[in-house]
């Protein structure tokens, strides 16, 4: 599966789809909270990352990694845990996504585009 930025929405199925062909049940996404895009597909985040930063114009401080289960629900659809999200000049320092005003900015796009 190629890497692919994703601007409008896509179905459950689509992502199910995705899914399997990669690690089965999760989906790897790189999140531009900026543009309100997402690039999926990917081995790493990452290599989402950089794709959206060479083929979005997108800014490395702007983008979050994630991970989608497309089989869960509620808050174990989304799951915040990645190496790109260690952004200490921007102050957070773990894996996961600190600032919540953030981490609801990512829900509400990825709620935009998973339909």
């Amino acid at each position: 599966m190629a890497i692919t930025i994703i601007k409008e929405p896509i179905t459950r199925f689509h992502l199910r789809q995705i899914a399997q062909e990669r690690f089965g049940d999760l989906v790897k996404v790189a999140v531009d909270i900026e543009q309100e895009i997402m690039a999926l597909g990917g081995e790493l985040h990452i290599d989402e990352e950089v794709f959206l930063i060479e083929e979005a114009g997108s800014k490395g401080e702007n983008v979050w990694g994630i991970n989608l289960y497309p089989d869960e629900k509620g808050e174990n659809f989304i799951e915040f845990d990645s190496m790109i999200n260690i952004k200490p000049n921007f102050g957070n320092r773990t894996r996961g996504v600190d600032n919540n005003k953030i981490k609801n900015k990512i829900t509400d796009i990825v709620n935009k585009l998973i339909k």
